[in-house]
C-alpha cells in the first residue's frame, strides 16, 4: 500500500495541487484509462462527488485534519475523498487530500488536475444541491464551466416560483408495468428573467407516494389534535404542519396545500445546452456516485483506517478504488449476458467457495465447497473454469 501512494519524482509533479501530490496510483490510474480509450471514447462529461471518512488514530502526518463531517464525527481527523466517474459509470480516478479545505478551495484544483491527466475537452459539474456552496458556484461561473446543480426548492425564492410557473410538461419516460423500466419522468424548462434556465422534473410515481405519506401524517396529526394529546405536536413530521393559535394548535391548512405544490418534483439549474431532457438524465446518474461511496464504506471496508503514514493512507484508499474497477468490468459482463444478479449476493456466494487440503491415506487432495447462488454465473462471466470439486495436490 505504501508503495502505492509514493510521491513521484518533482519532474513528474506536473498537475499536483497545492493540497494532493502526484503519486504512484495516479499513473496506474492514467494507465488503466488509457488501455479502455479508443478513437470514439471522449470524457467530456465527468460525475464527481465527495465524501469524508474519519480515522481512528491521527491520520498520518498531513491527511488527517478536522474539517466539516459527513460522517457527524466532527471530534475526529478526517480526509476528504473524491471519486469520479465517466458518462457509463465506470471509474475513472480517485482524488484524496486533508479533511479541512472548503470547497472552493479544492475542486478548481480538482477538475484543473482532471484536465491536465485525460484530456477532458469540456468541463461539466454535476452535483448534488447540498455539495457545492454560493462562493463554489461564483468560482464555477468566473472559470465558465458547465454546470447541472439540484436546488433547494423550499429555501429559494425563485424556485418556489419556478415550481408554480405554468407550462406543459414533456415526456421522458412514461409509466411502466414492467419492474425494470425506468422510473416515470417529465420535464419543463423555465427561464427567469432570460438569462437563468432551470429545469423542473416530476415524477408522478413518487408525487402519489408523497401525496399519499403527507396525507398519513395529516390524518394523524388531527385525530392526535382532537384527542388533545400536545406531547405528539414536537413530533418533526407533525410540526411542518402545525401552527399556533395561543394556546391552542390547528392544522397550518396552507402549509399543506404548500407542501403539495412540490409532489414528486425537483428542480435543477443549469448553463449547458443539453436539452432539458438529458439535464435530468444526467442529474439521475448521480446516483452512481453516490452507489460507489456506499460501496467503499461497506462492502469494500475502506473504513476504519488506522495507518500512520501518508503514503500508506492514499494506497489504501486507492486499494479500495481498484476493487471497485473490478466491480464495474464484473457488472458490466454480467450485464452483456443479461443477467442480473444482486451484489451483496454475488459477495456472499463467492465469500462461501472455499478450497481446503486433505490428506487420505498418504495422498493429499484439494476439495472445493459446491458453487452455489451466483457463484457459476460469476466464473463464467469471466470465462474462468470452475477446478473440479476434487484433485489431487
Amino acid at each position: 500500500m505504501a508503495w502505492l501512494g509514493e510521491e513521484l519524482p518533482q519532474d513528474q509533479q506536473s498537475g499536483a495541487t497545492p493540497f494532493a501530490p502526484r503519486t504512484i496510483k495516479d499513473l496506474i490510474e492514467e494507465e488503466l484509462f488509457a488501455q479502455r480509450r479508443d478513437l470514439f471514447f471522449h470524457l467530456d462529461l465527468v460525475f464527481f462527488d465527495t465524501t469524508s471518512i474519519y480515522f481512528e488514530g491521527e491520520g498520518g502526518e498531513t491527511i488527517g485534519q478536522r474539517g466539516h463531517s459527513k460522517d457527524h464525527r466532527p471530534d475526529l481527523k478526517q480526509m476528504v475523498v473524491g471519486v469520479v466517474l465517466d458518462q457509463d459509470g465506470s471509474p475513472v480516478c480517485s482524488e484524496l487530500w486533508p479533511g479541512n479545505p472548503a470547497d472552493v478551495k479544492s475542486l478548481g484544483p480538482i477538475v484543473e488536475r482532471l484536465k491536465t491527466r485525460f484530456r477532458i475537452g469540456t468541463v461539466c459539474i454535476v452535483a448534488d444541491r447540498g455539495m457545492i456552496s454560493a462562493e463554489t458556484m461564483g468560482e464555477t461561473e468566473k472559470r465558465q464551466w458547465s454546470y447541472i446543480l439540484g436546488v433547494r426548492m423550499r429555501s429559494s425564492r425563485e424556485a418556489k416560483a419556478v415550481v408554480g410557473r405554468a407550462g406543459r410538461y414533456a415526456e421522458v419516460h412514461p409509466h411502466g408495468d414492467e419492474p425494470d423500466d425506468p422510473s416515470p419522468l417529465k420535464v419543463k424548462q423555465v427561464w427567469v428573467a432570460g438569462q437563468r434556465r432551470y429545469v423542473v422534473c416530476v415524477n408522478e410515481d413518487q408525487a402519489a407516494k408523497d401525496r399519499h405519506d403527507r396525507e398519513a401524517v395529516v390524518a394523524a396529526l388531527r385525530q392526535a389534535l382532537r384527542q388533545g394529546d400536545k406531547s405528539l405536536v414536537g413530533n418533526r413530521g407533525y410540526r411542518k404542519y402545525l401552527r399556533s393559535g395561543g394556546q391552542q394548535f390547528a392544522v397550518d391548512e396552507d402549509k399543506v396545500r404548500e407542501e403539495a405544490r412540490y409532489d414528486g418534483k425537483w428542480v435543477l439549474t443549469a448553463n449547458t445546452d443539453l436539452p432539458a431532457r438529458e439535464v435530468a438524465l444526467k442529474y439521475k446518474q448521480l446516483w452512481m456516485v453516490e452507489a460507489v461511496f456506499r460501496s467503499m464504506k461497506t462492502l469494500l471496508d475502506t473504513r476504519p483506517i488506522h495507518h500512520r503514514c501518508d503514503e500508506t493512507i492514499r494506497g489504501h484508499v486507492f486499494c479500495s478504488f481498484l476493487a471497485l474497477v473490478l466491480r464495474k468490468e464484473l457488472e458490466d459482463r454480467l450485464a452483456r449476458k443479461q443477467w442480473r444478479l444482486e451484489w451483496a449476493g454475488v459477495i456472499r456466494d463467492l465469500d462461501n467457495l472455499l478450497e481446503m487440503e486433505v490428506s487420505i491415506t498418504g495422498k493429499g487432495y484439494v476439495f472445493r465447497s459446491e458453487a452455489k447462488g451466483a457463484t457459476g454465473k460469476v466464473f463464467q462471466a469471466c470465462g474462468v473454469a470452475l477446478p473440479p470439486a476434487l484433485r489431487p495436490c
